[in-house]
C-alpha cells in the first residue's frame, strides 16, 4: 500500500513548516514511547533517535533559512508487511 503525504510545489516557508511539523510528529512520537515499563536498552534507542531526529531538524532550520523561491516536494509512504 501506498499513500501519498505530499505532493506539489510550496513557498520556502510553507516547505520549512511542512518538514519541521513532520519531525516533530516524529520526536513526539519516540518521546511518547518512552515509559517507566520501558527496558533501558529501549529507552537508549529511543533517545538516540530522538537525538538523531533534532539534529535533522535543527541542520535542516539552518538550510531552510538561506532558502528562497518555491521547492517541489514530494512525500510517500510504502506500507509493506514484515
Amino acid at each position: 500500500m501506498e499513500i501519498n503525504l505530499i505532493q506539489g510545489q510550496f513557498s520556502a516557508a510553507e516547505t520549512a513548516a511542512l518538514i519541521e511539523q513532520m519531525l516533530q510528529i516524529k520526536i513526539t512520537f519516540h518521546e511518547n514511547k518512552i515509559s517507566v515499563f520501558s527496558s533501558e536498552e529501549e529507552i537508549k534507542f529511543r533517545e538516540t533517535k530522538i537525538k538523531r531526529l533534532q539534529e535533522e531538524l535543527a541542520s535542516f532550520r539552518k538550510q531552510m533559512h538561506q532558502q528562497e523561491g518555491s521547492f517541489h516536494l514530494e512525500a510517500v509512504c510504502n506500507i509493506e508487511k514484515s
